[in-house]
């Protein structure tokens, strides 16, 4: 049975229950790294042995193939060749309505063992928003589908709450959604989710990296986190250390939080930043950092024959990853393509804009330099 419904209620932050223990009661573990110079640090990958326990972690190993996902985008566009971009864009009078879909991914499995319901729903919204908002669109409106084995109105009712914050972080409004209740499909207590937003822009207002040539200059937004992307290689991580979500894992201010806060923050939106940085000129693409990492996702925005040369050093790297790279044994390629490594947003903006813009960040969601367009193909790491 499936029950449509229009959410306009629930504000003000809903608690969060502390997380539980993966493993049982146990006293929780402090983790401590060596400081590194560089943003990305060096693990080599160790050749396989009899048993197999030393050898590097991957995304593919973990069950996610990117390159098979590659594969069918190229087979969908000979059926659909308008495809490709982070978001659609549909023509509309004098603007284009720029639409975008996404979901959570095993982010899920965490929320279930956390018991953290209440900020899922920011994920949701933000994997399209940011998406949509390359085009420099401005969102308008979202709507979520919400399913699961036996509806508890309550779990709902928290998820649907996060919902409704990103919707709010992002300026738009949540129109609708679906609530489909299917016995037998999910497990006990757990649900999926998935989002659908659209926004607007002004077809002469529209970023699409036509514009972008060799010397212009990256700039990247810094992520709190792991965001919505890549969980299925961090569960496999968590699972390989033997720690709990309770275990305490260090920040780069120094402050303490634990393993589940750190893989349960909700993924930055950056919508209202990137909106702002737009209206002052010099923007010329955006590349959203999700599946795919660094390595897939920079490349969308460029114009044949051009790539990018990312220097390694010049952003903080969150320790979450340096704790999944080390416990996984993941060599840094692996770590560029399947993580966003700190940086969940990228600006290519001109060289004459640069210095301005990453000025005017300073703050709490400070920009980086990160890197420069090169002539060439790909993604180059110095």
């Amino acid at each position: 049975m499936t029950t449509s419904r229009l959410v306009s209620f629930l504000r003000g932050p809903a608690n969060s229950p502390a997380p539980s223990a993966r493993r049982g009661p146990r006293q929780p573990q402090r983790l401590s790294f060596p400081q590194a110079g560089e943003g990305m640090r060096r693990v080599s990958v160790a050749c396989s042995s009899a048993s197999g326990e030393d050898e590097g972690m991957t995304y593919k190993g973990a069950g996610v193939d990117i390159d098979a996902g590659t594969e069918l985008v190229r087979r969908i566009r000979k059926m659909a060749p308008g495809i490709g971009g982070f978001g659609g864009l549909f023509p509309f009078g004098d603007h284009y309505l720029v639409a975008g879909t996404d979901g959570v991914g095993t982010k899920l499995k965490l929320a279930f063992e956390t018991g953290i319901h209440d900020t899922i729903g920011i994920d949701l919204v933000a994997m399209s928003v940011n998406d949509i908002v390359t085009s420099g669109a401005e969102p308008m409106f979202f709507l979520d589908y919400y399913a699961t084995s036996k509806l508890d109105v309550d779990l709902a009712e928290k998820v649907i709450k996060g919902i409704v914050d990103g919707c709010q972080q992002s300026d738009c409004v949540l129109l609708g959604g679906e609530t489909a209740e299917m016995p037998g499909f999910y497990a006990e207590g757990e649900y999926d989710l998935s989002g659908f937003a659209v926004g607007r822009v002004k077809k002469d207002k529209v970023i699409d990296g036509k514009s972008i040539v060799k010397g212009d200059v990256l700039i990247g937004l810094p992520s709190s986190g792991v965001h919505s992307n890549g969980f299925s290689l961090a569960r496999r991580v968590l699972e390989k250390s033997g720690l709990s979500l309770s275990d305490q894992l260090p920040r780069n201010d120094g402050i303490t939080t634990t393993v589940g806060e750190a893989l349960m923050a909700p993924t930055v939106i950056y919508v209202k930043q990137v909106l702002e940085i737009i209206s002052k000129g010099g923007v010329k693409g955006l590349a959203h950092i999700t599946g795919g990492g660094f390595t897939d996702n920079i490349p969308r925005v460029f114009p044949s024959g051009l790539g990018a040369k990312i220097f390694t050093g010049s952003w903080e790297v969150p320790p979450v990853f340096k704790w999944l790279q080390q416990v996984g044994n993941i060599d840094d390629a692996e770590m560029r393509r399947t993580f966003n490594m700190g940086i969940g947003m990228v600006l290519v903006v001109s060289r004459e804009s640069a210095d301005r813009i990453i000025e005017d960040t300073r703050g709490s969601n400070h920009a980086y330099r990160i890197g420069e367009v090169i002539e060439g193909e790909g993604v180059h790491y110095v």
